[in-house]
């Protein structure tokens, strides 16, 4: 694979205005900047992103913010003011996108709504992220990840049968609101190529809980029985779950339709009778039959340590892996080859470490392009280069109290209160 981390990303010379706050927006407008687009992330005076007050902290800078704001631009306009709305409009007629994750009306309220800025400019992509989406009864509702996770049944289907209900260990409310938000606005994007019109894209968080159910979806309109949680067990595959090692775990997910590997399986772990029992000859009985099944399983692998299981059963071709922590997930060997893992230079943190992209095209794949943007340290240069607004008028308009070009929540002071 040819990977020129210097050639332009494949949406480089897209101009994204980015109004949007905390996770699912964010997450969006992440992915289009590490594909080349140049965002411009546009901040509410004086404090900016709430996700700048959120933890962990390096030198009073949110590694959070870094995490899902990295490479952006950062200016601060005052849109409640005539003047500020005025310029933001200005900056509109510029841009190729225009993201917000703002209660539904509230773009309205500011006069800068879909209908508004389409009408001024018509090949806008306007896109939308929220909780409930821009229609239906529940639209003016606020929500945030636990609650779309929650109503939109993942949490029923998550965690052990008997035990509360469980949340998955990452925010996949708002994760699976922004990865739907941004391939509607590489649709639409590309729509716009045959069109030459822009469109609004409206993206719901519950919309996307359901859309992500699969299989969970079709058991109960096939069956008629509610689904519910298996831990990490698959609903119709068995073995497909975690098993206790001596001293972890392990992942194995038996192939569907190849017999010889429940064989092998059985021999490996010392349970030869398992193949001939009438109970466990197939996938479908292995499963129905799951509560016999499993302690004899479990017994087995308790015996042997991780890289034991894995280094004897992966040469059969049977999937397996460790389960493992976060601190081993990341210094896998895989992940290093496929560069996962990336650092950046913040002027105030330092070096920070985080994620990287995971979309490697061949030509131009997506990158880090720099560290999560200060508030309003590009107020300046971006009035300049999409507007010709002089530093001096930039500076009558910070004095006015229209734009900021510096500031942002006081960290130190958040911490201590």
């Amino acid at each position: 694979m040819t990977n020129n981390t210097h050639a332009p990303g494949p949406l480089a010379g897209i101009r994204v205005l980015d109004l949007t706050w905390v996770l699912a927006g964010p997450y969006a407008a992440m992915i289009l900047c590490d594909l080349g687009a140049e965002v411009v992330k546009v901040e509410r005076p004086p404090h900016g992103d709430v996700a700048r007050t959120t933890g962990p902290f390096v030198n009073n800078e949110s590694m959070y913010f870094q995490s899902v704001n990295r490479g952006k631009k950062s200016i601060s306009i005052d849109l409640r003011s005539d003047e500020g709305r005025n310029l933001f409009l200005h900056l509109v007629d510029q841009a190729d996108v225009v993201m917000e994750n703002f209660t539904p009306g509230v773009m309205d309220k500011l006069g800068i709504g879909p209908e508004a800025l389409l009408a001024r400019n018509p090949r806008l992509i306007f896109a939308s992220t929220s909780g409930f989406g821009q229609t239906g009864p529940w639209r003016d509702k606020p929500a945030l990840d636990i609650i779309v996770q929650g109503m939109g049944g993942v949490m029923s289907i998550t965690g052990y049968p008997d035990e509360p209900p469980a949340r998955p260990g990452t925010s996949i409310g708002d994760i699976c609101g922004g990865l739907y938000t941004a391939v509607g606005i590489l649709a639409a994007l590309r729509e716009r190529e045959q069109s030459g019109q822009g469109q609004s894209v409206d993206i719901s968080m519950l919309d996307c809980q359901i859309a992500i159910l699969e299989n969970a979806v079709a058991r109960y309109y096939a069956t008629g029985e509610e689904p519910g949680p298996l831990g990490t067990r698959h609903p119709s595959a068995t073995p497909f779950q975690a098993f206790p090692t001596s001293d972890g775990w392990i992942v194995v997910a038996l192939s569907w339709g190849i017999a010889t590997q429940w064989e092998i399986f059985c021999a490996e772990l010392g349970l030869p009778e398992l193949v001939g029992d009438e109970r466990f000859d197939t996938s479908f009985k292995r499963t129905e039959n799951h509560a016999e099944l499993e302690p004899l399983l479990f017994d087995a692998t308790r015996k042997r340590s991780t890289d034991h299981w894995v280094s004897t059963l992966a040469p059969y071709g049977i999937p397996i892996g460790p389960l493992n922590t976060i601190g081993q997930a990341v210094q896998q060997e895989q992940i290093a080859a496929r560069e996962m893992i990336t650092t950046v230079q913040h002027p105030v943190a330092g070096e920070v470490t985080m994620a990287a992209s995971p979309l490697k095209l061949s030509r131009t794949p997506g990158r880090v392009y720099g560290y999560g943007p200060q508030f309003g340290q590009d107020t300046v240069n971006v009035l300049s280069e999409w507007l010709d607004i002089a530093p001096e008028e930039t500076e009558r308009l910070a004095d006015a109290g229209i734009v900021l070009t510096e500031g942002g929540p006081d960290i130190a002071a958040y911490l201590s209160a």
